[in-house]
Formats: C-alpha cells, structure tokens, sequence
C-alpha cells in the first residue's frame, strides 16, 4: 500500500559519472562529469523484463570541459540552461546551437527556472513548482503575458533573468552576505535562498532585499530520530556503515504548497512562510540530515546515509537499536509528517538465478518531474570502483500511484481522516472525480463515528452529506429500521465502502496490537502537534516487501498520512477488531435520530412542493413496503434540489416511517397528531391501532393521504351498513370518490358499482363533480357497460358544462342516440324511439364536432332518412341530401329550406338552387325509381314556385335548358322579365361608350400625326443658345419648341414656370 510503485530502472550501464538529470515531457537529459549531455526518449510501453525502456536519443558531447552540474528548461525561449565550469550557458532546442553564455552568472553555484502567465493583479501557475508574480513591469490588466524567471545563485550574489513573452528583459544583479547552494520559490515575488545545511534567508524580487528567517528554538522530536536511540545505538557499526553520518550535508529547501518551503536544518525539517517564520508547529524529524531532497506532491523524498535509519521503520519493532546498514531512500508525507515508504539500498533486487547487486552503492540526484510532479529519478553507483567501472550507474524511476488508487487504499484500510486530509490537498484536474470522492470518504467517516457512539456528530455529517435517510435508519436496530436494518458488519459496505476480508485470529492480534501502540503515540504527539490529521487506523499485515514498504509504527502507503489523535477518544477512528459489547445508548440515538428526521422532513416536503407533489399524491410512486431495499439504498446521496420527484417520494416515506416508530418507541403522546396531517408513512403500523380505538374518521384520513383508497372505501361501506337515510347511507362514499384523481380510476369504477346499485342518480354525481378531472374516455365506457343512458348523461354533461369539442365524443354521442333509437324501435317503444329520434337530429344538425361519414355509415339502409340527409350535406354531398328530402321524405319545403341554409353567392354552393331544380325537373334513373308513382310529373310545380321564388340565385340559361318543352312563357313570365330587363340595358350602355372612345382616341392621334417640326443648320437650342446641327433633340408640346436633348429638362423646368 505504499503511496508509490517499485522503483524501476530505466537506464542500466552508464559508464560515465552522472552529475545532473532533467525531465522535460518524454525525454530524459543526463549530464556527467565529462561535459556530455545524453539525451533518452521514455517510452511508456513494459519491456519483456518488467522495466520501462528509456532509449538514447543522441548524446551532445564536449558541451564543457568539465562536469554538467545543473540542467534547467527555459520555455518561453526554448533553450536548456546548462551549469558548468562556474558558468550558465543556454542551449536552445533541438540543436544545442548556438550557445548564449550569460556574463553576469560568473561564480554560479545553483540555479531555478520558474515560468508563469502573469494577469496583471493575479498570476496563474505554469510547468514549475511556484507562481512569483511580476512586479512594476506587468503589462495591460487582464492582459496575460507568459512570463519567464531565470534566478542564478552566484557567489555572494544573485542574478536575475527574465523573459516576457519569449522576449528577454534586462537581468538584475543583488549582492548576498553568502552564496546561494540552494533555490526554491515560494510565492510569485518571494524566494528562498540555502547558504548552508543551517543557514537559509529569504529574498523579496520587489524589493531585492533578504528577509531574516526565524526558526524555533525547540524541535520536536521523532521516536524515528538518531536523537532517541540509546547510547550503544551505534555499536556493532564500522566501516562505510558509520561514513554517511559524518558526511557534509547540502542544503535543502523544497517548495511545498503556494507560501510554503521546506528547509532542512540538520535532521530537522522546517516549514517556512513568506514572513521568514514557521507556517506549521511541527517540523520534520529525519532521523539524519539528509543528503539530498526532493519534493513530489505531497511526499517529500530523502537520501540518507547506511547506518542512519533505525531497522525499526522496515521491521516495525520499536525496541531494535540496529540500523540498515545501505543507503535508504526515504518518503515521508508532508501532510502527517511521517514515514510512509522507507527503501533501503538495492532498490531493484535482482531477478531469481541472477547474480547479487552491490548493497553498497550511492544514491544521488534526487530530480523530479516539472511542477513537482511524478515520476522522480535518482541515480544509483557502486561504491566499489572496480565494481561501478564494470556495472555503471543506473537511473531509477519513481511513479507514484494513481490518485485514486491512494485513496482507495486508505479507505480500505478505514483511514477516512488521512484520506480526506490527503483529498483537500488535491485540485479538482487531477483528481476529476474529487467532490465524489470527498463525499463517500466524509460519510463512512461518519459511519466510523456512529459507531463508537458519537451520534450527534455523525448525524450532523449526515445532515451535512444530504445522507439517504435508508441508509441512516439502517444503523438503527430493527424495531426503528425494520427491514431496513443492517449489521453492523455491514456498515461500511451500505455507505459505498470495501468490505472487509475475513482475518485469521493471528491476524486479529497483531492488528490489535499495532493499533493500541498508534493510539498511545498519536495521543502523545497531539499535545505538540494540534494541527495534524487524525490517526484513524492501521493496515492488515503484510508479509515483508522486497521494495523496503514500511510495517507496524511506520504504515506503507497513505495510511501513514495522519494527524494526531482528538482528545475525544469517541471520535478517533483507531478501533480495534475486538469486538465490544455495545453500550446502552438506544434512547440517546433514537433522540439524535429524531433531530435528523426533524431535519430532513420540512426540506423533503418542501423539494416535494416544488414539483406540486404532496402527501396526497403518494400514490403516484409504490408503498415503501413494496419497494426493494436495494432500491432504497440505492437511491442518491444528493440535495434535494437535485433529486427526481420519484427519488423525494421514497425519502418522504422512509423520514415519517422511521420518525412514526420513534415516536412509537420514545414519544408515544405525538402519534394522533402524526396520522392526522398529511405524511408518508407506512399504514400497517398505525391502522390497527387506530381501528382499536375507533378512530375511523383519522384512520379514513391516513387512507386518503397514503392513497390506499381501497381499504378507505371498503371501510365506509362497512360504515354505511349503520345507515337507513339512502343520501346519508351514499353520500359519504361519492363524496370520498369525487375527490380521487384519475389514477384512482380502476378504483373508482370498483368501488362505485355498488353505489350503482343502490341509487343511479347519486351515482352519477361521481362524475359530474367539479372536484377532479377524471378520464373522460374511461368513464364513458364504464358508465355505458352500466347503461348507455347514463354514459349519454354523462357526454352531454361534458359537452353542455365542460364544453367538450372533441370528435371522439360527439362521434360517441350521435352512435349512443343512434344506437338507442334502434333499439326502442326493437321493443316497440314509438315514443321513446321519437324522443331519441329527435335527440339524434337535433345533435347532427346542430353540431360540428363529429364525423359524418362514420356515422352515416352506421344508419340502417332503409330507414332514418332525415338523418341521412343530413349528413349527406355535412358530407358535401349536397345532390343527394337533396334527392333524399325530394324523392325520399318528399318534403319539399325542408329541401328549399336546406338549399337556403348553405346558399353561398361567391363559395361552391352558389349553384345549389340550381342543383334543387335539376332534381326536380331532370331526376335520375336511381332517384326516382324509389319515387311513389306519378310523383316525377307532380315535381314540376314545386320547380316553377322554386323558380319564382329564387329567380335572382338560378342562372337563366341553365334554368331555360332545364325547362320541360310543354312549359309556356306565361308560367315564367315574371322569371324571364326579371331576367332580361337590367342585363339588356347594362349593355347598350357600356356599349356605347365604348364606340365613342375609340372615335375620340382616333382623332386625337391624327391631329399629333399631322404636326412637323423642321430642323435646319441655322436652329438654335432656346436654352443654350447654341446650333443645334445633328445632336439629339427634344421637341417640346404644344407649341413645338427644339432644344438639344441634353437641355430637355433644363427648358421643360423653364417653361413650366412661365407658365405658371
């Protein structure tokens, strides 16, 4: 569980010393002793053997005839800034040509390179560990500029290179009391200097001054220190095993966070802030000065010499007094301060069957990735010279694990403090899933404080979490909970936890054991250290790791990254497996959950109203008792603003189910008013009680408002069995079912029959109320399956109240009156028949809002006429609605009058006099064979009255045609009169005028013909005074007037004004 992978070499047999290393994207540049700079391409790809393969892309040779000692990238300008010989010379890319030395860096000891774009007042971080912001030279506000920090430690002074946008400024030089060995930013204007391993100052790049560095008097101490160890600590150690602890150290400062550094003063590492004084009570204790640092986010990576490190922080026995006795690469977090991965030299063991590799071998060049970022590298040589001339020194890479793996692993283990404290140090880019993740990780921490009886805190993280109340009331034991419950085995599980796996006994006690030793220790270091994470757990053992992960005290992976313990040991997650009997503290967690329930109610009913749901449409979503529990704890730990109607509806039923049995458990006296308001709780556990009671008109209440319509009305027909009134006896169950909405209509219809039975007129005032809309579809058909008057009731109703328009019901209605009038004439009952008869007429000639060809095709072939013609018209089929009044019902008045009504002088109707005539006077073969005999000759007086009637709307030609030849003119004498007075006149009139137009419009044209006029080279343009010759001429009406073309306008102008 160690926060990073094994360590993997990736470049093998580099016979040259190795002095600098660089990363830069995919590429790898490697200086050494000899001036060369090799130049590896990573690959991401596995080799066959496990190791990831860095391919030498070129090598840059004799760049200096001494060694590479620093390598830098300077982006803004593309360029490696190269360290040697006491001098900064940068190469630009890819070709390393030409160089540009920089004079002023004479004596460089060290260097940084800090690229960010400056925004004017804010300054965004780019590539490199820190974000120092330009100062008086910033361009335009909110105008970003890429700028470039080239800051060169010389001897005793500093100079500074900038570049802004890829464009070099003028480079600043500052005199130092000592020589800077060590660079590190901590804010955009802010830098911290390294003298010595003990002495660091910082510098302000706005001011060019120093600011003094304070530093506590008193460190703290580590039970990892040399400092702690007895005085034979060191016995037993000779040779190289003791060299490392007398070695010079470097000095070390690491950018850790925006404002912070950390500095290595001795075996102690300091915390600094743009102030100059501590920004955290507690500092590192190595357990030596290391010999070199680094930093990736969050962990801080040492060197430290063999026999520094106590073999306590591999084997996990804090009593041992012995060392590792090879160099060890140590990672401590910077969050908890403490070990989490301790690698003692060789750090890649060799593979079975291989020879042994050197124990003994250097570990330097600590160097990662840009932006504090992984993978880290580091160099490892043979101390043996003949050894390293024939083996070469290897590069190492360090990948750290995946963000999400950390996390998981810290779950796993149940450390929920040191994965939320290692969460909030993460941005939202990497870790795009961080809000999820805090969430989950928040509530099992919660999860952890339930459990050890810290309810009211774990109820307010609950609260806080927007928790799903299912998962809440199943901590709870069965008779809150019910089916809900849980064991609290499966806690962690429900709340989206790992589960545990089944430990042996052995097991059992070593965890035990590693626990109470934390517990003590993290409650010890908590008096000196307010401000750690809180340690929460320890880890399964593992067997021994060949890569060196750290056991027992000193956790391997995140597990390590912890505070110190709380005062209150009821709310440190440190728990043992041992299995204790719960305390007694039912009612205090009933109270706590009552004030979650509390909490949660008022919100959930208020999510509900927003979506016009109340407890009265419970019913649009199954009971509680009908839901899975797997759908009940699936629902979402979200806000409600969030949730679906569907996903509040299960929330309200579980908060007022669980709150009915906590008032059932502790609070008894609230449970009348609790039926009596609208909720959501199951009605199993209240009904017998109220039935008990004799409390129907509450228990009809809890009923209504949990839609169990069913046994509500079941219960007031048993009710209505005392009644003998007949209104009495029926209302109280119509008006109980007037009130239910359409999704009740399956019940409606149930219940209602024997309602029915009783009284029909009641009945139907089910459906006439103005309380709901029911399915008007649905009840139709209910009601005609009953009686098709009652269903014809209830259409005319819809259509004479409600104003319904649809064809569907006006088609419904006319097939009821039809359908009716059939069958009364079936029985042999005339008078209902002429009743209903009437109806059918009446509705088809009044209406609109049905089809008519539908229903005419459901009228019986011999019968019904009237109808039939009625529809034949609606169907625009006007001949035949006429040859059916005609020849049919020969009723000639009501055919004169059906041609009245449709009559239209400008539409497709205008001929339908017309059309009634023809009827009468020329009727077909098919017509008049259903005529009675001699009824053909006795249609031509009802032609004449129609014709001297309606004279003025029949065409006269038409009509004349359609005259039989036996007509005389005095039978249409005032027909024809009518006709040829106004027509004849009209047109000897337009006639003549027409004549003496062309007479007047031939004359005038002679007369303009006749005019000339004569131009000659003596004419002269009246308006310019100039020959005219052969230009172009206009001639100007009446009198005749010549002018050049040109000068038209100029004199048409002029002789309107004279005229004027």
């Amino acid at each position: 569980m160690a926060p990073f992978q094994p360590p993997r070499a990736i470049i093998k047999g580099v016979k040259e010393r190795i002095e600098s290393l660089l990363v830069q994207g995919d590429k790898l540049y490697v200086g050494t002793a000899t001036g060369n700079v090799h130049i590896y391409v990573i690959h991401d790809g596995e080799s066959s053997d496990g190791e990831q393969r860095a391919e030498l892309l070129e090598t840059k040779k004799a760049l200096s005839r001494r060694a590479i000692e620093q390598l830098g990238f300077v982006q803004d300008i593309n360029s490696i800034a190269v360290l040697t010989d006491s001098n900064v010379v940068l190469y630009p890319l890819p070709s390393f040509a030409p160089p540009t030395p920089l004079p002023k860096a004479k004596g460089a000891l060290s260097f940084v390179i800090h690229t960010l774009i400056d925004h004017g007042d804010e300054t965004i971080q780019r590539d490199t560990p820190s974000s120092p912001s330009p100062n008086a030279t910033s361009k335009t506000p909110n105008v970003p500029v890429v700028v470039t920090y080239l800051i060169i430690g010389c001897r005793r002074k500093v100079v500074i290179h900038e570049w802004r946008d890829g464009e070099p400024q003028d480079a600043k030089e500052a005199n130092l009391p000592h020589s800077p060995r060590a660079i590190a930013f901590l804010t955009g204007d802010v830098v911290c200097f390294g003298y010595t391993p003990t002495d660091y100052a910082l510098f302000s790049l706005k001011t060019m001054s120093t600011i003094e560095i304070t530093t506590p008097v008193t460190i703290a101490t580590s039970t990892s220190s040399i400092g702690n160890m007895g005085k034979g600590a060191f016995s037993g150690l000779s040779g190289y095993m003791t060299l490392g602890l007398g070695a010079k150290a470097k000095p070390n400062a690491l950018r850790t966070s925006e404002g912070e550094v950390l500095i290595a003063k001795d075996n102690t590492g300091v915390f600094l802030g743009t102030d100059g004084k501590p920004s955290r009570p507690a500092a590192i204790d190595w357990p030596a000065p290391p010999e070199e640092a680094a930093f990736v986010k969050p962990y801080v990576f040492s060197i430290f010499p063999a026999g520094s490190v106590p073999t306590s922080q591999l084997e996990g026995d804090s009593t041992s007094t012995s060392f590792i006795s090879t160099p060890v690469v140590e990672i401590r977090s910077s969050i908890s301060l403490l070990p989490v991965q301790t690698l003692p030299i060789p750090l890649i063991p060799p593979p079975p069957g291989a020879p042994p590799t050197a124990h003994n071998q250097t570990v330097r060049l600590l160097t990662s990735s840009s932006g504090a970022k992984s993978p880290l590298y580091l160099v490892t040589t043979p101390v043996d010279r003949p050894l390293a001339t024939a083996e070469g020194s290897t590069i190492v890479e360090f990948v750290m694990k995946p963000w999400g793996q950390q996390l998981d692993e810290l779950v796993e283990v149940e450390s929920y403090a040191e994965a939320l404290s290692l969460l909030e140090t993460l941005d939202q880019a990497i870790l795009p899933d961080k809000d999820k993740r805090y969430h989950l990780i928040r509530a099992l921490n919660a999860v952890s404080q339930f459990r050890a009886g810290n309810f009211r805190e774990a109820i307010n993280t609950f609260i806080a979490l927007n928790v799903n109340p299912a998962k809440v009331v199943a901590l709870y034991p069965e008779n809150i909970s019910g089916r809900l419950h849980v064991p609290q085995d499966e806690w962690i599980p429900l709340f989206g936890g790992p589960r545990k796996a089944v430990r042996s006994q052995r097991d059992e006690s070593l965890h035990l054991q590693e626990s109470t030793s934390i517990q003590a220790k993290s409650q010890e270091e908590s008096q000196d250290q307010p401000t750690q994470l809180q340690q929460t757990s320890s880890p399964p053992q593992r067997p021994p790791s060949p890569q060196g992960s750290i056991r027992g005290v000193l956790k391997s992976g995140l597990e390590s990254i912890m505070n110190t313990a709380r005062k209150e040991d009821d709310t440190s997650s440190i728990r043992s497996k041992r299995k204790e009997p719960p305390k007694d503290d039912s009612r205090r967690s009933v109270e706590e959950l009552m004030l979650f329930l509390s909490d949660r109610r008022p919100k959930i009913n208020g999510a509900l109203e927003a979506f016009h749901i109340t407890s009265d449409k419970s019913h649009e979503m199954p009971f509680l008792s009908t839901t899975s529990i797997e759908d009940l704890f699936a629902l979402p730990d979200a806000p409600l603003s969030s949730l679906t109607p569907e996903q509040l509806v299960r929330y309200a039923q579980i908060v007022d189910t669980a709150l009915f049995k906590s008032y059932l458990l502790v609070r008894p006296g609230l449970l009348a008013s609790l039926c009596r308001v609208g909720n959501w709780c199951d009605v199993e556990e209240v009904e017998e009680m109220l039935r008990a009671r004799e409390k129907f008109s509450e228990l009809i209440y809890l009923y209504n408002g949990k839609k169990m319509h069913g046994k509500a009305l079941e219960l007031l027909r048993q009710l209505a069995e005392q009644e003998s009134d007949p209104r009495d006896k029926l209302m109280p169950s119509v008006t109980y079912l007037q009130r239910l909405g359409p999704e009740h209509i399956d019940q409606i219809f149930q219940s209602a029959r024997w309602i029915f039975e009783q009284d029909p007129e009641i009945a139907l005032e089910i459906f006439t109320s103005e309380e709901v809309e029911l399915p008007r579809h649905q009840v139709a058909d209910y009601l005609e399956m009953i009686d098709p008057a009652l269903c014809a009731r209830y259409i005319e109703f819809l259509i004479a109240e409600r104003g319904e328009e649809s064809e569907m019901y006006h088609d419904r209605l006319a097939e009821l009156y039809l359908r009716m009038t059939i069958a009364a004439k079936k029985r042999g009952d005339n008078e209902k028949r002429r009743e209903l008869y009437s109806k059918l007429l009446d509705f088809i000639d009044t209406t609109t809002h049905y089809r008519p060809d539908r229903l005419y095709g459901l009228l019986p072939p011999e019968d019904l006429y009237e109808a039939k013609a009625i529809l034949l018209g609606r169907l625009g089929r006007h001949d035949g609605a006429l040859e059916t009044y005609v020849h049919r019902l020969q009723d000639f008045h009501k055919a004169e009058e059906y041609c009245k009504r449709i009559y239209d002088p400008n539409g497709p109707t205008s001929s339908i006099f017309l059309t009634l005539l023809r009827i009468y006077l020329r009727p077909n073969t098919q017509s008049s064979q259903f005529s009675q005999p001699s009824s053909t000759t006795d249609l031509l007086q009802p032609a004449l009255d129609l014709i001297s009637r309606h004279s003025p709307r029949l065409d006269i030609v038409e009509t004349l045609k359609l005259l039989p030849p036996l007509v005389t003119a005095q039978d249409v004498r005032a027909f024809l009169v009518e006709a040829l007075r106004a027509p004849v006149f009209d047109r000897k009139v337009i006639s003549s005028i027409a004549k003496a137009r062309d007479e007047q419009v031939t004359r005038r044209l002679m007369v303009l013909q006749a005019k000339r006029v004569k131009v000659t080279d003596t004419r002269i343009c009246p308006q310019c005074h100039k020959r005219i010759g052969y230009s172009v001429i206009a001639v100007h009406a009446p009198r005749g007037e010549v002018t050049h073309y040109q000068c038209r306008e100029a004199f048409a102008k002029k002789l309107k004004e004279l005229r004027h």
